[in-house]
């Protein structure tokens, strides 16, 4: 099955950290990153979509962050 997970926080290193564990746990980039403005925080957030393969049937109860 192929697993689609969207990760996204504040433009800081935590999500250039959060992107990088997700490829060293085996995801891949799929399309470009996505870059707006949070008015109602006053932040630049940052969304990059991962996508993985792996074994089994899918289940809405899922939990996709787990390896």
């Amino acid at each position: 099955m192929k697993l689609y997970r969207f990760l996204s926080a504040d433009d800081n290193s935590a999500f250039c950290h959060k992107v990088t564990a997700a490829l060293n746990d085996g995801w891949a980039l799929h399309g470009g990153p996505t870059y707006a403005f949070d008015a109602a925080n006053g932040v630049m957030r940052c969304g990059q979509a991962v996508v993985k393969e792996k074994e089994g049937s899918y289940s809405p109860d899922m939990k996709l962050g787990e390896p």
